[in-house]
């Protein structure tokens, strides 16, 4: 019936289960294969499938029958009733895996460091004692036992003169994994024919008897550095990507990160063969490891594709930056989200009026506005839904990036003229005791250490409230989960969360005095995956004479010198509780840079705690302008400064904080968000979050203007817009 399969087949190679059974699905295959069982020329479901192998060239890279593919897709074919294979030849009897009759002996003599262990080494299993041993340590050890494994497997055992320290199991990668295939960036399609380039690590043992600091993290190194080479020799490809899970439940993942493996999200609790979705299974952290860089143009990808790294101008231009940073926002209907894509791009373009004026009398896009906004308290539209895909893109360009600023800072927005409007918190009170309604805003926002801003990582608006008169509780007894400073504690946190999605990028959290705060660095010293630098408020106690910090820090010798632009400042008159302040000129400052090491002991109200070491830093203005008030600040900070080098780069990220007060700036002059006017406190924080990603936008236009004025003009504006901008510059040669 079938002489030439040429117009069915796939082009010869390394084909997927699922290309194998939708080369057999076609009408045409089915056909002959009904054929073949008429003719009964099969007595069996193997023979039927090595000729089906044979003729329709499903061969794996080493030119083998995929005869294992071929008969699972069989099976599944006369399941849904397009033919009756031969029956099963079912063979009967215990099925266990070949262990040792024993125990395998307790490593003696493993020292605590990874680097002293003698003759550490991989070995690959290929012999049957190796193989007894490897399951043996799993079934006695590994909480998921020796396996199954499924699909093209490799399994190693960990060696070393103090015996063996464990294993590693390799396997088919998951069949689906939703976080996993966003951050790949595959489409159906694409992951039928690629999945086979991904390999699952579906054991890895360290033996619970072996405490040795960093061997895990050693030991995935070593696998990473065979397995590509390993796998190429077996199956005849070599493959790019790897992945594993980490039951939080018995790891924090802290191995996989040190590693350079990337978390990229959590499974949903379902096995590979929950047809029932039961979700039996704990949730996991997915964890991936590229073996090749650019693996994602390997197989065909675009270059934006997937949740890699983007440059800090990738699709910002006036056509496509809506979609790009507010698209597919979770609003809760497809529909809103295509809205607010509109009502940002209209929003850029006049973002200092109210969107009935941007609108230019189009009622419909008016009322559509105002739908979005005015949705039902609870629903999905908030903040931090709008702000999701711009978030994301954010930290794709923080992926891009060797270190990156996430700066920390908070304002008061002022809407006490708006006396109907529920919800607002109280933000001060003037002489008189009236009290101003607003809200705070607390972010985090991501500086390259060019300047240049990659986004708003985070954003909160509080509406505070007064303490109670009730509550006599002193300052030191109330929990710092209560106090206005734990938003400081809860943006570190989520920064270090972001830290296991980017282990090749390193995150300094970068705030001013209000967080100096001892359990900001008590956080950081739990999980020290994030530096801090913070401008000291607090001239603490220190073991050493002259026994204050600030004084120590004036005493201690200069060790470099360092100039910074100050930037000018505006005259403000005095108002509420905040002091006049007076013009200041722009200018060159000269500072000089002192550091030292030193402790930060617990405050009384957490007695018992060991000391915090940190690195303290003086930059000083010893020669300022006449009737200027010299530059004087204390940093502290946990990356470890060993030289002056070390220090000047700290003093220079901190001169970058003011890039959120420029933001702020742009927020509240240029886009005029305390002029908005809403119901509730809920609607406004709908439209200040729209209005947060326009003001990132126009101050990284700005620089890129400034500081890199070769720039093509296309990266950031339309083609009309380009044209209109030529002819008004021929106008006014």
């Amino acid at each position: 019936m079938l002489d030439n399969f040429s117009d069915i087949m796939h082009n010869p190679g390394m084909i997927t289960q699922n290309q194998v059974k939708r080369t057999l699905s076609s009408p045409k295959t089915i056909g002959y294969v009904r054929e073949l069982l008429r003719g009964n020329q099969f007595k069996t479901r193997t023979g039927l499938a090595d000729f089906l192998c044979e003729k329709l060239r499903f061969l794996d890279g080493r030119g083998q029958k995929q005869r294992g593919s071929c008969l699972k897709a069989l099976r599944q074919l006369e399941a849904d009733g397009r033919f009756t294979l031969p029956a099963a030849c079912m063979k009967t009897g215990p099925k266990s895996p070949r262990r040792l009759s024993q125990p395998v002996p307790v490593p003696d003599g493993v020292p605590e460091q990874a680097g002293d262990v003698r003759d550490l080494k991989l070995i690959l299993v290929t012999t049957e004692q190796h193989m007894r041993i490897w399951n043996e340590l799993m079934i006695q050890e590994h909480p998921r036992g020796a396996g199954p494994l499924v699909g093209r497997q490799l399994r190693y055992l960990i060696d070393s003169q103090h015996g063996w320290l464990g294993g590693l199991g390799f396997g088919a990668a998951a069949l689906h994994l939703e976080a996993r295939d966003r951050w790949i960036g595959w489409d159906l399609e694409q992951r039928r024919a690629h999945l086979h380039s991904v390999v699952g690590m579906s054991r890895f043992l360290i033996r619970p008897s072996v405490r040795c600091c960093n061997l895990g993290t050693r030991v995935l190194s070593m696998g990473m550095a065979v397995l590509p080479e390993d796998f190429d020799r077996r199956f005849g490809y070599r493959p790019s990507l790897v992945e594993s899970f980490a039951d939080r439940n018995r790891v924090l993942g802290t191995t996989y990160r040190a590693a350079n493996w990337i978390r990229v999200g959590r499974t949903k609790g379902r096995g590979r063969q929950d047809r029932l979705l039961k979700r039996a299974e704990s949730v996991k952290d997915i964890y991936v490891y590229a073996l090749e860089k650019n693996f994602r143009a390997g197989i065909g990808l675009a270059a934006d594709a997937g949740l890699g790294p983007l440059r800090p101008t990738e699709g910002l231009d006036a056509e496509c930056w809506a979609e790009k940073e507010f698209g597919g926002a979770p609003l809760g209907d497809r529909r809103l989200s295509s809205r607010l894509v509109n009502v940002a791009r209209a929003k850029a373009e006049k973002p200092g009026r109210a969107f009935s004026g941007v609108a230019k009398g189009d009622w419909p896009a008016v009322k559509a506005f105002y739908r979005m906004i005015d949705q039902p308290e609870k629903s999905a539209v908030s903040m931090p839904n709008i702000l999701a895909p711009h978030r994301e893109r954010t930290v794709r360009r923080m992926k891009g990036q060797q270190t990156v600023l996430c700066i920390q800072d908070g304002t008061d927005l002022d809407y006490t003229g708006l006396a109907e409007c529920e919800g607002l918190g109280v933000i001060g009170t003037n002489q008189t005791g009236a009290q101003s309604r607003g809200l705070h805003l607390h972010s985090t926002m991501a500086v390259a250490t060019n300047g240049l801003p990659l986004g708003v990582v985070r954003a909160q608006c509080i509406a505070p409230q007064l303490k109670s008169s009730d509550d006599k509780r002193p300052a030191c007894a109330i929990p710092i989960e209560e106090k206005d400073t734990f938003c400081w504690i809860e943006a570190l946190r989520d920064t270090m969360e972001l830290a296991a999605e980017m282990p090749h990028t390193h995150l300094i959290s970068v705030c001013d005095r209000e967080a100096d705060i001892f359990e900001l660095f008590d956080e950081q010293r739990r999980n020290p995956c994030v530096d801090l630098l913070v401008r000291a408020k607090h001239n603490r106690n220190i073991t050493d004479e002259p026994f204050k910090l600030f004084e120590a820090l004036r005493q201690a010798p200069v060790e470099a010198e360092i100039w910074v632009q100050v930037p000018r400042q505006s005259a403000r008159p005095k108002r509420s509780k905040q002091k006049a302040r007076p013009k200041r000129p722009a200018r060159t400052a000269q500072l000089s840079v002192r550091y030292m090491n030193v402790e930060l002991h617990s405050p009384p109200y957490h007695k018992g705690k060991e000391p915090i070491h940190v690195w303290a830093i003086h930059a000083w203005e010893e020669n300022p302008p006449l009737q200027a008030e010299a530059i004087e600040w204390f940093l502290l900070t946990t990356k470890e400064i060993t030289s002056s080098e070390k220090a000047i780069e700290c003093v220079r990220w901190y001169c970058l904080r003011w890039r959120i007060e420029d933001w702020h700036r742009i927020l509240k002059s240029g886009c005029r968000i305390e002029d908005m006017a809403h119901e509730t406190a809920e609607r406004l924080k709908r439209a200040i979050a729209i209005n947060l990603v326009i003001a990132w936008r126009i101050m990284l236009m700005t620089l890129l203007g400034r500081e890199i004025p070769e720039l093509p003009a296309e990266v950031l504006f339309s083609s009309l817009e380009i044209k209109v901008l030529r002819a008004y510059a021929k106008k006014n040669v």
